[in-house]
């Protein structure tokens, strides 16, 4: 459930509206238990997104560091080998169908 809230700090571009938008979203499901609010819980679950982005962006902005920046690609990389140890690759899953 919360596959998008992600490291946003220190990255080369930096972090962009949607990426802070989404992770706030994926925060707020996580807390209120539920991915689509009801209506009559819709204002509060919109406002606590917006604040939970606000508060992300101001502590974003505020935080520093002397490390490099990092790479989305270098660590979209590393997550794919991750996935792959953790459940096994592709060609593992289709040789293992073909067996």
């Amino acid at each position: 459930m919360c596959r998008n809230i992600r490291t946003l700090f220190n990255f080369e571009p930096p972090a962009t509206e949607l990426e802070i938008r989404d992770a706030s979203l994926q925060f707020v499901r996580k807390l209120s238990g539920f991915a689509v609010p009801s209506k009559a819980n819709e204002a509060a679950f919109d406002r606590a997104v917006d604040e939970v982005a606000a508060t992300a962006r101001r502590l974003i902005a505020s935080m520093v560091t002397s490390a490099e920046p990092r790479s989305r690609e270098i660590e979209a990389e590393k997550a794919r080998q991750r996935s792959a140890l953790r459940f096994g690759s592709r060609t593992d899953r289709a040789q293992a169908d073909e067996a």
